[in-house]
Order: C-alpha cells, then structure tokens, then sequence
C-alpha cells in the first residue's frame, strides 16, 4: 500500500526541477511508471499523483455530474491544472511555470507526504499556513479522537 509520508525540503533549479525523495520513489508501484500528475491543490500548494493514483482521481471525476455548477467547476479547475510529469535520470520532476506561479514556488520547495500524494509548497506560504491553523491537540482530539 502507498504511504507519503515525511517532510522535506529541497532547492529548485532554474527550469524547475524538483527532486522527489529515494524513500518516496521506493514506495511508487509499478504501475505508476514513474510517471506522476502534477496540478493545482488547494491551500496554495501543489498535488503530485502518482499515475495510478491520479487514475482513482479521474474515476471520481467521470462520476461527478456534469450538470450541477460545482462539479464542473471542480472538475475544470482540476483537471486545468493537470500536467503529467516523469521523472528524469536525477530522479527529478519539472514543475509547470503556470503551476509554479500559482504556489509562488521559486528557489525552495516544502514537500510533504500526504499517503496517496505529494503536497508541494512554497516554505514561506507553508508557513503562514501553519500560523492560521488552529492548535493541532485540539484539531488531532475532534478529527481522530471520537469513534
């Protein structure tokens, strides 16, 4: 089973490139190809599917309905975004320059496991984010305390 997890923080050159972590490309299947889809997440930052995971993505958009505003607009927006990425023989990914300017990503990039994806931030955004979230005990007891 596929598990992201972990931080790290790594430069990102002038074409930007962005290398993906040895422990993380060990835990890829093979049916991912060491391909990946790179779009548009929420928060500011990126999302970085591998292939066979970005396929359970697609198949909850084909299940949206097309009629309603919201699902289209999800589902556009999402899929706008989209670029698929493979890594290169440095074990790097290149990020899109529109993708790139939406996450304000420059210089550095925060990456941080999310089980089945990969978030991408700029480390300064990251960390405004941190500073607007509420106390993580309080947040951790509401969302994983009651069964």
């Amino acid at each position: 089973m596929l598990s992201f997890i972990g931080r790290y923080k790594y430069a990102v050159d002038e074409k930007g490139r962005v290398s993906i972590p040895a422990r993380w490309r060990k835990s890829l299947s093979p049916e991912a190809n060491e391909t990946f889809v790179i779009t548009r997440g929420l928060d500011r930052c990126l999302f970085l599917y591998p292939l066979d995971e970005w396929e359970k993505i697609e198949k909850r958009l084909r299940e949206l309905n097309t009629f309603n505003p919201e699902h289209r607009y999800v589902m556009r927006v999402l899929l706008m975004w989209a670029n698929e990425v493979t890594l290169d023989n440095q074990s790097r990914i290149m990020i899109p320059k529109n993708l790139l300017e939406f996450a304000k990503i420059d210089r550095e990039a925060v990456l941080i496991g999310t089980l089945d994806k990969i978030e991408i931030w700029n480390p300064e955004v990251y960390e405004e984010y941190e500073k607007g979230q509420p106390d993580y005990e309080t947040v951790a007891a509401k969302v994983l305390g009651s069964r």
